[in-house]
């Protein structure tokens, strides 16, 4: 379900900061053109997430990494 997908595509993006289209599409199973207009619909229904382009680009969201507790 696309919803859920989307969901877990903020999460991921959340954990790690910055992430890639190629990183995405392998943490969720699909292919890179399905991770990309996840991103975009992300960026799209206003939820800040911001692409960058070029060498050391990728999606990042303003909030950055979440921290983890240390357990």
């Amino acid at each position: 379900m696309r919803a859920d997908r989307l969901v877990a595509t903020l999460l991921f993006l959340q954990e790690r900061g910055r992430v890639t289209v190629p990183e995405v599409a392998a943490e969720l199973e699909v292919s890179e053109r399905t991770a990309r207009r996840d991103l975009e619909a992300l960026a799209a229904a206003g939820i800040p997430v911001y692409s960058q382009r070029g060498r050391g680009g990728g999606w990042s969201s303003s909030a950055g990494p979440v921290p983890t507790s240390p357990d």
